[in-house]
Parts: C-alpha cells; structure tokens; sequence
C-alpha cells in the first residue's frame, strides 16, 4: 500500500478474530522480553512483520537496520512487509508463527495481549518512560510500545483556503461547513475529500472523541449504555460533521472512485481542499508538493472545529504498537530491537510524529498547534478493553471504516435513512450490547 495506516486510523474492516477458538495459542508463559544488559549478549535472527511496505521497498528498514546492527552486530534483522497487514497476520496469529516483532493487529482484543505477546514491563515502570503504555496495559504489564503517536485534525492547502478569502481556523462545525462553502464557491478545489473507497481514512475520526470537549477520558466514557450518538455527544458531534460535509454536496462527487496515493498529489496541487487524517500524514503531502513542484508549506493542519473555554484540544492517540511474539525464541534480540528502534532510530522525528519517548520533543509539524496553543491530551486508554468489547458485540466497529461509509451513503442519498434514524440505530445496538456485558 505504501501509505501509513493509522490505528489509528487505519484500521481496516475485518471479522473479529475469535481468540478462545483460536487454535494452536495456549497459556502465554508469562516469560517477560527484555533486552540484554550488554548488547554484545544479544544475538539470533529475528523476523520484524509491518504494514510499512514503503520503507521496506524503498530500503529505509534497511538502514535502520544497519544502524541496530552497530550497536547490537550479532542480530540479524529481517522485515517482511505486508500488503493487508491486519487480514495476513490475523490468519497467521492461528499459529505460533507470526513474527517475533509484530505490529498489534487490531482485531486481537486488549484482554487478550497475554495469549499473543510477551510483557514488556509493569505498567509503572514503562508509563514513566513511555506515552500510550496503558493502550497494552493489562493486569498491571504493558505488552506494546507504540512507534509513534499522532495528533488528529484536517490536513488542508493554505493556498486554497486563502483564495476562498479565509484568514482562521473555524471554531465551530458550523463555521467548518461555511469555510468550505466558500471554497466551493470561490475556488475550483473539491472543498473535502473522504477517501471513501479506500476505507480506512474514515477511522480517523474517531480520533476525535475528545477534542470536541477536551476531555483526555472522553473515550473511556463510551464504556456503559450512554448513548455515544445522543445529540451533544462527542460521537454525534463529530459524525454530524461529515454528514453535514457530504448532505451539503461539499466533498467529491463520487466517493466510490476515491484514491489514497493520489489524494496526496490532489491536495499538494490544490486540487483538493481539505482531509481529515493524523497529523502523521503531513510529511506525505508535503513529499508530494515537492514531487508537484508546489510549496510544501502551503499544506497546513488544523485541529476539529471545536473549543472550550476559547481553546482548541487535540487529542494524541497511540499508533500501532511494537510487541514480542510470545513464542519467539528470541525474545531478547526482539526487545532489543524495540528499545532501539523506539529511542535511537529517529523514527517518529522523521516521520512528523509524535515520540513515544516522553523526553523527546514534539515534530515540528505540530508547529502551527504550539504556536497557536492547541492544547494537547494523552487519550487515557483505561477502559479501552471494555469499549472494544461492547462496539465488538454490537457490530458497529469505531475503528473500522464501514458505518461511516454507510453514514457517508446516506448522506449522498445511495442508501436510505435519515442521520437522526441512522444515529438511533447506532445508539440502541451500543446500548443493547453495553446492557449485555458487551459480550
């Protein structure tokens, strides 16, 4: 694919894995992975799986490795890069062979990390070091250390918005969808681009549960039958927005044909206005201005149209997560790949990123959120097992792109409803599967 798929966002639409019919996965050993004190002991051939099929194609992994392999000289690194990372390993964690560094796929349940992945550390020992180590948090271990954090928000061309006659940030939905009118009226750019066929762009914003009330606990809060969608709920504010952004006729005509690897030349050339994705995705607009030959200064980022008391919250959600098979027989070589990769790579730093290394500073394509004091909140991922639970039993699936293709359908009129009946039903399956113990 050779995009980043965010967990954020990026999450593709899959049927859950089933982890205690899942065959060949016994009792995990509860053998903790950790790295050896004097890298001269580490040793082994380990085999790291990503999503990241660019860097490995385009030899960046490689270099990495190069670079581990000064410190660490008696490992041997392999990638193996995959296409439909989340469908592949999902079939490959029925076995005791998927790796021994893996990316955390989605569709393994959080209450399960235990059964998959060997413990990286307690909870307290890897929070003071780490941002999102409660994302893998269970029983007191932590069992993933994320590659990076991302901020959400809406990618969009300064250029264009500037022709439209628009000098700041919206602070209201409403403010948003008039800002885009003006585009539409004043420019000739598509005002908002969904990147509706490829799917997982749609998962973005869920990442936003919390920055419409700046509250870092907003998601924990879904865990009970409270209605997400109820008018003035986060949720209802958020896919309101998109509704309203596609109802009024404001984004591509035909959202069936959308393209991921060409959005990012659209919106460098000014041809597309306006995304909504993490802040990771910057640095790839802006790759793909220089290869336009357009200002990569003009893609600019702005967090969702909402404030409290005069100021805008961003949220800050973990990415995928780094784990050690539990099963790996080079459980030491894996960690030290982590620890390495994690602190001494300048992975996040290169990709515009948020460090999961608390020490590190923040990228500087945050800068217009600093300077413009965007305030920034670790989403707390203490009930996250309990949310999954009950969006899993009650087959919405916030981290997956399907009801809000199905939200994006009938506001274009393919699919039949209206958006109060379409968030009723979204709010009695959730409700329903909360009463239930969301199993």
């Amino acid at each position: 694919m050779g995009n980043k798929q965010t967990l954020t966002g990026a999450l593709l639409a899959l049927t859950m894995l089933t982890v205690a019919g899942c065959s060949g996965q016994g009792a995990a050993s509860g053998e903790e992975a950790k790295a050896p004190a004097d890298p001269a002991d580490a040793s082994g051939t380990i085999k790291v799986l990503t999503h990241r099929t660019d860097l490995v194609q385009d030899g960046t992994m490689a270099r990495y490795a190069a670079e581990f392999n000064k410190i660490y000289p008696e490992v041997k690194v392999k990638f193996e890069a995959l296409t439909d990372y989340e469908g592949e390993v999902k079939i490959r964690m029925n076995t005791e062979d998927y790796g021994d560094v893996l990316m955390i796929p989605a569709v393994i349940a959080k209450n399960d990390y235990p059964k998959f992945f060997a413990p990286l550390g307690s909870a307290k020992e890897l929070a003071s070091k780490y941002r999102f180590s409660d994302k893998t948090e269970v029983d007191g271990k932590v069992y993933g250390v994320t590659t990076f954090g991302t901020a959400n928000g809406f990618l969009y061309n300064k250029a264009v918005w500037k022709k439209a006659g628009i000098a700041k940030w919206p602070t209201t939905p409403g403010e948003f969808v008039a800002d885009l009118k003006a585009i539409k009226s004043r420019t000739d750019a598509v005002p908002y681009y969904t990147n509706f066929k490829d799917g997982w762009p749609l998962t973005a914003w869920s990442n936003d549960i919390g920055s419409v009330t700046c509250d870092a606990e907003a998601n924990d809060k879904l865990a009970g039958p409270v209605s997400p969608w109820k008018r003035g709920g986060e949720l209802s504010t958020i896919d309101s927005l998109l509704y309203d952004i596609v109802e009024g006729d404001l984004s591509e005509k035909d959202p069936s044909t959308t393209n991921w690897e060409s959005s990012k030349g659209m919106i460098a050339q000014g041809k597309v206005a306006t995304m909504h994705l993490g802040s990771w995705a910057i640095t790839q607009m802006r790759d793909a201005a220089e290869k336009a030959g357009t200002d990569p200064d003009d893609i600019g980022f702005m967090p969702f149209p909402a404030q409290k008391d005069g100021t805008y919250c961003a949220v800050l959600a973990s990415d995928y997560q780094q784990a050690v098979n539990v099963h790996s027989d080079e459980k030491a070589a894996a960690r030290a790949w982590i620890d390495w990769f994690t602190e001494k790579s300048g992975f996040s730093a290169k990709e515009g990123a948020v460090p999961a290394l608390k020490s590190a500073a923040m990228p500087s394509t945050l800068k217009d959120f600093v300077d413009n004091d965007v305030t920034f909140l670790e989403r707390s991922e203490a009930k996250t097992g309990d949310v999954n639970s009950i969006d899993n039993a009650a087959e919405i699936g916030l981290t997956k792109p399907d009801y809000r293709q199905k939200l994006v359908d009938t506001a274009r009129g393919a699919q039949k409803g209206s958006l109060d009946d379409f968030f009723a039903d979204l709010d009695k399956r959730w409700n329903e599967a909360a009463g239930s113990g969301g199993s």
